[in-house]
């Protein structure tokens, strides 16, 4: 029976590679010369340092730059709040999306529910596995979930007949 499964995986080669660029960058702008401003990855979140708040607000700007070019969708990060530490340096965490959640695999399991196809969608842990009988079945669920859930980036694996 055709099924495939729908995931939401950033590549982590290319995060990664957005991660080194950025701290590039911020070590040859004029404008950063003399501060600690970095940005640090570990696991599934980021950690963003800078001086003040404005320095933190260009290393956002400069995060999301680069991660466009790198082609990783923005949408897989999280800003949280700022937190200040030492003096007036200041820290915040950006989370890095992996995997569904439960109410975003509820969601993608009601839409395919809910356009009456003749396909089944099941949550298995963080995916939701996606079968039919015919491919042109699962190809239209694909781009009914395309089209339908734009807030997180959704991403389609093991699409097998």
């Amino acid at each position: 029976m055709p099924s495939f499964d729908v995931v939401c995986k950033p590549d982590l080669i290319e995060l990664r590679n957005a991660v080194d660029q950025v701290n590039k960058e911020i070590t040859n702008r004029f404008d950063f010369k003399g501060s600690d401003s970095r940005v640090e990855l570990n696991d599934d979140t980021l950690f963003v340092y800078a001086d003040d708040d404005f320095k933190l607000e260009q290393v956002s700007e400069v995060i999301r730059n680069k991660f466009a070019k790198r082609n990783v969708d923005v949408r897989f990060l999280t800003f949280d709040k700022k937190e200040k530490i030492s003096g007036d340096k200041l820290k915040q965490t950006v989370l890095v999306k992996n995997g569904l959640d439960k109410d975003l695999a509820k969601q993608v399991v009601k839409e395919i529910k809910d356009s009456k196809m003749k396909v089944q969608a099941s949550i298995q842990g963080d995916t939701v596995r996606v079968t039919g009988a015919k491919r042109d079945d699962l190809q239209a669920a694909i781009a009914l979930l395309k089209k339908q859930v734009t807030d997180t980036p959704l991403g389609f694996e093991n699409f097998r007949d």
